[in-house]
């Protein structure tokens, strides 16, 4: 049966906004400790703010929150709009919104041309819950009506090939970029970084599905965790598994912590990296990112990296060279 979230009582702070939206959302489903609820928005397009320099430069996300619980997700601020402080409740409370592809239709005029459209920036676009509700599908199919846009999307999920018909008809008219996400292809290793998203091999065999059928689509190997899967052997595994399913490009970046990711992070680091916990917690004491060397070292081994394994901006043209490859850990610092 349908519920309402419990408002806050008459002596605590009014709310405004989406937090009051948010406040009135109706249950949806609950299941493994994760409610979803409705979000009644007034838009879905949203302009790109962010003070660091992004290739799109307009979000969509179907959904507030994300079921897959990721241990470094950077998304997990989003809630804080919605007065959600506990940071652990953006994998448990998770908003639906509400007429989206609706919002869409009338709000894609405010899209000039050459500006990009990215879909799933904050929370992945095909969580469990999109199976029931095909918000992001309708979304889709708004956008197989039009002509002349560029999108990309962001997911960790396979579910996206149930939607290879409409990113086909999408690109016949428009540019469609689709970003798996894949830290690394150690199974057991995702399942604690990731507990609930897809296994790798899934998102690949995805991304092969989606190659084969036309679509661009590659890899983003962010974050690169330092001392958890940042070896040259643990990220040349990454790059060689996306040459092999069919990869139109590869990149990655660095882990950047912000402090209400990093309420999460570190106690999963206790947890499970302990020896990890010093050095962490030192340099993520007063800012979010890591060294500009230790970026300098990710980036030039990806460079490399995309050489050896015949990658160019827009596909592999060659089967991967087999070779031994180093063993050593880049430094943390």
């Amino acid at each position: 049966m349908s519920q309402s979230l419990p408002l806050l009582p008459d002596s605590g702070p009014r709310l405004v906004g989406i937090a009051r939206l948010a406040a009135h959302g109706e249950s949806v489903r609950q299941g493994h400790e994760v409610e979803y609820f409705t979000l009644p928005v007034k838009s879905l397009l949203n302009r790109c703010d962010s003070r660091r320099q992004m290739p799109f430069t307009w979000t969509i996300n179907p959904y507030r929150g994300c079921e897959f619980a990721c241990k470094y997700c950077y998304a997990r601020y989003t809630h804080e709009f919605m007065e959600i402080r506990n940071s652990i409740e953006f994998e448990q409370k998770i908003y639906a919104k509400q007429h989206a592809a609706d919002l869409l239709r009338q709000e894609l005029r405010r899209v000039k041309p050459g500006e990009e459209i990215a879909l799933g920036t904050a929370t992945d676009p095909y969580q469990p819950i999109e199976k029931k509700l095909e918000i992001t599908r309708a979304i889709l199919e708004e956008f197989s009506r039009h002509s002349g846009l560029q999108l990309g999307i962001v997911t960790k999920s396979a579910m996206i090939a149930r939607d290879m018909d409409l990113l086909q008809e999408i690109s016949r008219q428009n540019q469609v970029t689709v970003n798996f996400t894949v830290t690394t292809i150690d199974a057991d290793l995702a399942r604690i970084l990731e507990p609930r998203a897809p296994r790798p091999d899934l998102r690949l065999g995805a991304l092969r599905e989606l190659r084969a059928a036309g679509i661009r689509a590659g890899v983003i190997c962010a974050p690169v965790l330092p001392g958890i899967t940042d070896a040259p052997r643990q990220l040349e595994a990454v790059v060689r598994a996306a040459a092999e399913a069919g990869a139109s490009y590869i990149y990655g970046n660095p882990l950047f912590l912000k402090p209400c990711s990093a309420a999460v992070f570190l106690p999963f680091l206790k947890e499970n990296f302990p020896q990890l916990v010093p050095e962490y917690e030192t340099r993520f004491k007063d800012r979010a990112f890591l060294p500009a060397p230790y970026r300098k070292r990710i980036s030039e081994l990806f460079a490399s990296l995309r050489v050896k394994y015949g990658f160019n901006q827009e596909r592999w043209t060659k089967t991967p060279p087999q070779t031994n490859t180093g063993q050593q850990q880049l430094s943390l610092f």
